[in-house]
């Protein structure tokens, strides 16, 4: 579920977001403390420059991608894809033959990235996960044959869905948590993505976190965060959940990092070192304001979108582990196979559903890309640290009325009537629709 920018912050602070999406109309929960973190360079960040748990990027890596994208190609992505908001000419120069890019603010050191004369000099691209193209020809029932897909269900859901504000309840219906509906979509897209030849691997397979801390773990950072965004003496107590002032308080910020910044970092970890899958599919439903939790609002609007990794803002780049992850990313070639897959897993979502595309509010944090007109490229962290193609899938709003009710519906075969309309479960439609863009996808690519 994308997420809004909090309406409470300490006096004198800015504000921004880096690591998961906004939309301004929504008012579920964000953290301004946290994603000034990665603003205030003056304080907290001068000496290390990292986002929020970020690790210090080993820029040496980047020297096997020497001479492997010529200059236009470079230039291109940088431009068009991860810096449409302006690519800060204090961080990154290019040249004819080379780009130098500033591998620690600090320091002033500077990493030189050597371009190919031209594409058929071009050196081999390292990366584990495997284009399409690269793929050896398959059965048509199998289009996804040798295929490894790791499916991401976002957020935690069970007894932590609360934690989280992914929860609500309309009386004494059962309550709507999000990571346990993203988990049931992805246990039915990983039967049909295994019938179609791939094999399926779960970054997340139950309620339980990825990562072993929990949020006493990041007391101390919690009240640093805080004292630095000025809150001298931060509080403890636990304030109602409709109070915006609970952001200034250690209990909140601590839970924060935990479930947001530890768990998509160990998930990472998981992706990159142990399951390396060609591709990895986010699973999430969306959601727009629903006010107090326990008497939630209903709205008629319903939406989707996908998005892919891109749309950096010029303060992330500030950041030296964004810069290098944003580099190390245009380099591998990832949204040359992740663009095309979100645009044909999205045109088939649409026709499944019926869902208008989501337009955002404002373009100063996305860049809509693709021809589907249901794309968007945007910074979020597990699309920029997640080795491979990312397709990060935002269908249905769960408090939309249409939305609630097929929720509430529950799983089930066949069809049944929903607001006087005859419905597949809403967990089947949205399986059934990724699974087959996909397999619409690669049979074409793999021809």
């Amino acid at each position: 579920m994308t997420k809004p920018k909090s309406s409470w912050q300490p006096s004198d602070a800015r504000f921004s977001y880096s690591s998961f999406v906004i939309h301004s109309s929504f008012v579920i929960r964000a953290s301004s403390f946290l994603l000034a973190w990665f603003a205030v360079s003056s304080t907290l960040l001068a000496a290390d420059n990292l986002g929020i748990l970020g690790t210090k990027p080993n820029w040496d890596v980047l020297e096997n991608y020497q001479r492997t994208i010529t200059h236009d190609e470079f230039a291109h992505l940088l431009n068009d894809v991860y810096c449409t908001h302006g690519i800060p000419n204090d961080l990154i120069k290019i040249d004819s033959d080379s780009a130098q890019i500033v591998s620690s603010r600090d320091s002033g050191k500077v990493f030189t990235l050597q371009f190919a004369p031209d594409e058929n000099s071009e050196a081999r691209i390292p990366r584990l996960w495997r284009p399409a193209k690269s793929l050896p020809p398959t059965k048509p029932d199998k289009p996804l044959g040798g295929l490894r897909i790791a499916l991401d269900p976002g957020h935690l859901g069970g007894r932590w869905a609360k934690m989280e504000e992914r929860w609500f309840q309309v009386g004494d219906t059962k309550p709507v948590t999000e990571g346990d509906l993203t988990l049931r979509v992805s246990r039915l897209l990983a039967t049909r993505l295994k019938r179609l030849g791939a094999t399926v691997l779960f970054v997340r397979n139950s309620t339980q976190p990825i990562t072993s801390k929990r949020p006493r773990d990041f007391v101390d950072l919690a009240k640093k965060i805080l004292i630095e965004n000025g809150v001298p003496r931060p509080r403890d107590e636990v304030l109602n959940p409709m109070d915006p002032a609970k952001e200034g308080t250690i209990r909140w910020q601590s839970e924060m990092l935990f479930y947001r910044y530890s768990e998509i970092r160990r998930r990472a970890v998981l992706v990159n070192t142990k399951l390396h899958p060609d591709l990895v599919l986010c699973l999430h439903f969306n959601a727009e304001g629903w006010g107090d939790p326990a008497n939630p609002t209903l709205i008629d609007n319903n939406h989707l979108h996908l998005l892919v990794n891109g749309s950096y803002l010029q303060d992330e780049l500030a950041l030296d582990d964004e810069r290098f992850e944003m580099i190390r990313r245009l380099l591998s070639r990832a949204y040359d196979e992740e663009l095309p897959i979100a645009d044909t897993v999205a045109a088939s979502m649409a026709k499944a559903t019926s869902l208008p595309a989501y337009q955002y509010p404002t373009t100063l944090t996305t860049t809509k890309v693709g021809s589907s007109g249901n794309v968007y490229a945007r910074n979020l962290l597990a699309t920029r640290i997640y080795r491979c193609p990312v397709v990060y899938c935002e269908p249905y709003v769960m408090n939309s009325k249409d939305g609630y009710a097929r929720i509430e519906a529950g799983d089930y075969e066949g069809t049944k009537e929903i607001n006087g309309v005859e419905r597949k479960s809403i967990f089947r439609e949205y399986a059934d629709s990724v699974a087959n863009g996909l397999a619409d996808y690669y049979r074409e690519a793999r021809k």
